[in-house]
């Protein structure tokens, strides 16, 4: 292997990490507004919930929204989620296609 392809090796490792990191976080997230709501306790703010979706989380969230009934009333989420995670894998396409 040569620099570049070392290189690029690490970024992928550093990536898949991020992205396993942040889904565990968007998961945690979202359970724990819910059961905050449950509780009428202070919530995790929405933009929280859209700025974690939007850094990577977005399949865990979706997932995890769909799984407890959480946030599944709200257009700002049931669009918006899948919008975030449509807009990544296109992201990600155009990435590998382009490179």
């Amino acid at each position: 292997m040569n620099g570049w392809e070392n290189l690029t090796a690490l970024l992928g490792w550093a990536v898949g990490i991020w992205l396993l990191i942040i889904n565990v976080v968007a998961v945690y997230l979202t359970v724990s507004d819910k059961a905050k709501a449950r509780k009428k306790k202070w919530r995790v703010p929405e933009n929280t919930l859209l700025l974690v979706a939007a850094l990577g989380g977005s399949p865990a969230m979706l997932l995890t929204m769909l799984k407890i009934h959480h946030k599944t009333r709200h257009p700002k989420f049931m669009v918006g989620i899948p919008l975030i995670l449509l807009l990544q894998i296109a992201l990600v396409g155009f990435l590998l296609w382009k490179f």
